[in-house]
């Protein structure tokens, strides 16, 4: 009997020593952390339910400030995902968030209207107008579509370390670039407190990789602290015109991008497999080889080499390729002018004037149009279009290699620059022209030695007109830094155009009669729509716009300072540049231009 109690004592004593195992098995599992992709996906569902109450309260309310709270709200929510949904469907997220217009399809003639945050913006700030109620409500449904369909997709893909670091450095750039300007939030002007919600998510990110080394845990700890103060600093600084970008891009985002770079190499993470535009070797965006030219080029056997570009130097002062023999690239492209000439407007080859001016082919290869009507797509397209020209040097390139291969030293330079081809072919005269305008990114004005730590030589004047660039007087929302062109960043696929209503004259009566991209490509939006250049080397450049009408940067900042052709009180149904006046005083002005000045490269100070 005995025994039978001591077997029973014994069985029940493994039962419960076995139940507390299970117990204490299930605790650890409710504990064990989620991957990033599993917090993404909860987090676009808390976005969804959002979207959805918004939606509710539109449907029920017209208290333009619970609308605008509600839209705060989800705009925040979706800052934190930004990063995934940028990286993983830039298809949908350009409905997500992109700008309020339409979305061209120059080729197919067609376009798609604009969806998302920042329709609904236009339709809510400053204040909520109930006729936009109806258009309100549908454009929220089809916003919320748009996030189911990124979270379908985003279940469905494998994300590895190397897709989230890559992702995380995009992150920081776009916040640089667009973020902090106000590119997403011209209107609410809630650029500051979405930076910090979008900055919320690089620490957690680097932290669910578990790298357990101590270097790596050190390194992921000041990448925590950096983002932190930096969240802290946006807190503490929210409003959108006295906040210090100088101050923020250097001492919180440069670091962090650093530290990312870092903590890549501590880690051993693997660059992603993509044509990326940004060396993903580059420490900080502001790095002198931060950007690749072959990223821009139309095929592989058409990258960059110094040999090449030698070559091409030599062509860009050949006469041979203009028909008369006269004129060659550096009759209008002066190296000693930032490669412009002075001019107001380009002359033909018989001394009349032409329609446009001549602009600066100085970091012309990091765009994805050329042109101020961006007709080319690429430098090989746009050397030989200019070669043929009838009224810029109305050559023929095939003509020109028949003197060229005559030539023992050109000869040589063609072996060297192209030693597969056993004779002087057309495409690598163009090649050769454009490896040369490649090789013309020199990054070493003022601004780019500041950004990089390189040099203190930064007034405060200069300091507060880079803060009214980037900031209140929105020029950094059309002029990407640090490129300073239309490249949108941080994927740099797209050049953009804009409308911005130039005068014919410094009267400001009419607006200038060249159409622009229009003549290319007849649709409506495209009504004297111009590429927005690169201000590089813009205070030695001059003169500015694409007819040559203002002679003078405070010209140029006086007409954006009014709200452009529209401000001027001309009528231009279709201008993408904002109306509003920027209200800037003579002081800032004055540091505006000074700030412009210290984009000149060191060759042209």
């Amino acid at each position: 009997m005995k025994l039978f109690k001591s077997n029973c004592t014994t069985k029940v004593i493994l039962t419960l020593n076995l139940a507390l195992l299970i117990l204490l098995s299930a605790c650890e599992k409710k504990y064990v952390e989620i991957t990033a992709q599993q917090e993404l996906i909860s987090d676009i569902e808390k976005l969804n339910q959002e979207v959805v109450e918004f939606e509710k309260i539109a449907e029920k309310s017209n208290d333009s400030k619970k609308i605008q709270q509600a839209f705060k709200k989800a705009r925040l929510s979706y800052k934190k995902i930004e990063w995934a949904v940028e990286y993983f469907t830039p298809h949908p997220a350009r409905f997500v968030n992109g700008p309020a217009l339409d979305e061209l399809e120059v080729a197919e003639n067609t376009f798609i209207p604009p969806n998302g945050f920042q329709v609904i913006e236009e339709m809510i700030f400053p204040d909520y107008r109930l006729e936009n109620k109806a258009d309100l409500i549908r454009t929220i449904k089809i916003l919320n579509g748009n996030f189911k369909q990124i979270q379908q997709h985003i279940s469905a893909i494998t994300i590895s370390d190397a897709h989230i670091l890559d992702a995380s450095k995009m992150e920081i750039n776009r916040i640089l670039a667009l973020g902090i300007t106000g590119f997403d939030s011209p209107i609410a002007f809630q650029s500051i407190p979405e930076a910090a919600s979008s900055l919320s998510s690089i620490g957690k990110l680097i932290s669910k990789m578990n790298f357990e080394s101590a270097e790596s845990v050190q390194c992921e700890n000041e990448i925590n602290k950096l983002v932190n103060q930096a969240i802290h600093y946006c807190d503490s600084n929210s409003d959108f015109k006295t906040f210090d970008r100088a101050h923020f891009i250097k001492n919180f985002l440069n670091p962090i991008s650093k530290k990312l770079v870092a903590f890549q190499k501590i880690n051993k993470i693997e660059n992603v497999d993509r044509n990326n535009v940004v060396n993903p070797k580059a420490i900080t965006i502001f790095d002198k080889d931060a950007f690749d030219v072959n990223a821009f080029i139309p095929s592989e056997e058409y990258a960059y080499s110094a040999d090449k570009a030698t070559l091409g130097k030599q062509l860009f002062y050949e006469n041979a390729l203009s028909d008369d023999k006269t004129r060659s690239c550096s009759s209008c492209h002066n190296p000693e002018k930032a490669f412009t000439d002075g001019l107001k407007t380009n002359q033909s080859l018989t001394g009349s004037n032409l329609n446009r001016n001549t602009p600066t082919l100085t970091y012309a290869s990091l765009q994805n149009a050329q042109f101020w009507d961006m007709r080319q797509l690429d430098l090989e397209k746009q050397s030989l279009d200019v070669i043929t020209n009838k009224d810029e040097m109305h050559g023929n390139v095939a003509n020109a290699i028949q003197l060229l291969s005559k030539d023992a030293a050109y000869q040589k330079l063609f072996k060297k620059a192209f030693p597969k081809s056993e004779k002087i072919e057309e495409w690598q005269v163009q090649n050769a022209l454009a490896s040369y305008i490649r090789s013309l990114n020199a990054f070493d004005s003022r601004f780019d030695k500041y950004m990089r730590g390189d040099s203190d030589d930064f007034t405060a004047e200069e300091k507060l007109g880079f803060n009214l660039f980037a900031g209140k007087a929105k020029c950094a929302t059309c002029h990407f830094i640090p490129l300073f062109n239309g490249t949108v960043p941080p994927n740099y696929q797209k050049t953009e155009q804009e409308v911005i209503g130039t005068p014919a004259d410094k009267n400001g009566k009419k607006i200038s009669p060249d159409l622009g991209r229009y003549i290319q490509y007849q649709m409506p939006q495209l009504k004297n729509a111009f590429k927005t250049p690169s201000l590089r080397n813009v205070a030695v450049t001059a003169p500015y716009m694409h007819n040559g009408v203002y002679t003078t940067l405070e010209e140029v900042v006086d007409f954006y300072n009014k709200g452009g052709g529209v401000g001027l009180g001309i009528a231009v149904e279709n201008q993408t540049l904002p109306a509003d006046p920027l209200e800037l005083n003579e002081k800032e002005i004055k540091a505006l231009v000074a700030f412009m000045k210290t984009l000149t490269d060191k060759a042209y100070q």
